[in-house]
């Protein structure tokens, strides 16, 4: 005989209670970050933001791709765009990439290396102010500085290179434009090209690398420098004495100082005004860069 059975109160096929509560949704990363300011002027940051190994080090677990800018821009101050040395992005790009980030945050860009990178300099201000012009100013307060390097094989020739810093925009709707130089050959390394430079208010790279002529001469109205010598070995890319060395001299910079103990090639200059200083940590292990920009935020109480 068969009998009708009555409603179980065996939850186990069902897999749980259907009168709980849902299971609380995982936290959101972001939730509550309101980013990094700048402290005394000095911002610290890395180059770019979409790499993988990133994605088991810096970014959270499971954090979708398309959050990572979001994420990036609220534990750094700064962010230099590689991507644009290889293309130019459309205006609705750059408006997109200003969104996600919070206040006080800025973007560094590298121009386009067609612009920079071979043939006369001199006949390179169209296309210069072409790629300022075609959407920068989507950026709004977000954008920084914008850094033209010169190719290794590009020697000094101070005609050329005047013609082309003559032709740079300096204002952009209203706003200033911060220029920075970065000059990869030996024949940089004399007067002629500081006292240029200084006419112009052209701020010149300093770099850490072995590969690169290392100036830490001051020629612009802020300090731009990119730390390219993080180790793998190193959780922090570099040790602790060594960015304690950076963030006294990122402070020196900031306060108008300069710093005698770094590669110049002219005499140190006396104090002047407060500066802006912006600290890059770029290549050689990328991997561990991100967590050295933010080592040294910690040095200097940013966090």
């Amino acid at each position: 005989m068969n009998r009708k059975r009555s409603p179980s109160n065996d939850t186990s096929a069902s897999g749980g209670d259907l009168f709980a509560s849902p299971a609380a949704a995982p936290a959101d990363p972001l939730a509550g970050n309101t980013g990094v300011k700048p402290i005394d002027g000095i911002r610290s940051g890395i180059g770019g933001w979409t790499f993988v190994p990133w994605r088991s080090n810096f970014y959270p677990d499971k954090l979708v791709q398309r959050r990572e800018l979001e994420y990036a821009s609220r534990q750094l101050s700064s962010i230099e765009i590689n991507g644009t040395f290889y293309s130019a992005q459309k205006p609705a790009t750059y408006a997109k990439w200003a969104a996600e980030t919070p206040a006080h945050f800025v973007f560094s860009l590298k121009a386009p290396g067609r612009i920079t990178q071979g043939g006369a300099l001199a006949k390179a201000a169209s296309g210069a102010k072409a790629f300022i012009e075609g959407g920068l100013a989507e950026f709004g307060d977000r954008l920084g500085p914008i850094l033209w390097q010169l190719a290794p094989s590009r020697v000094f020739d101070r005609d050329d290179l005047a013609a082309f810093l003559d032709a740079l925009p300096r204002t952009l709707e209203g706003r200033p434009l911060k220029h920075v130089l970065e000059v990869r050959h030996p024949g940089f390394l004399q007067a002629d090209y500081l006292a240029l430079a200084r006419e112009r208010r052209i701020a010149t790279v300093f770099t850490d690398s072995d590969q690169y002529p290392s100036l830490a001469d001051i020629t612009g109205d802020f300090v731009y420098a990119r730390l390219m010598g993080s180790r793998a070995a190193i959780p922090t890319g570099y040790p602790d004495d060594e960015l304690d060395a950076w963030a006294r001299r990122a402070q020196a910079w900031a306060r108008g100082e300069d710093n005698p103990d770094l590669p110049h090639v002219g005499a140190p200059l006396a104090a002047g005004p407060a500066r802006e200083v912006f600290v890059y940590f770029i290549s050689a292990a990328k991997e561990r860069n991100p967590a050295a920009a933010m080592r040294l935020l910690e040095k200097l109480g940013a966090r």
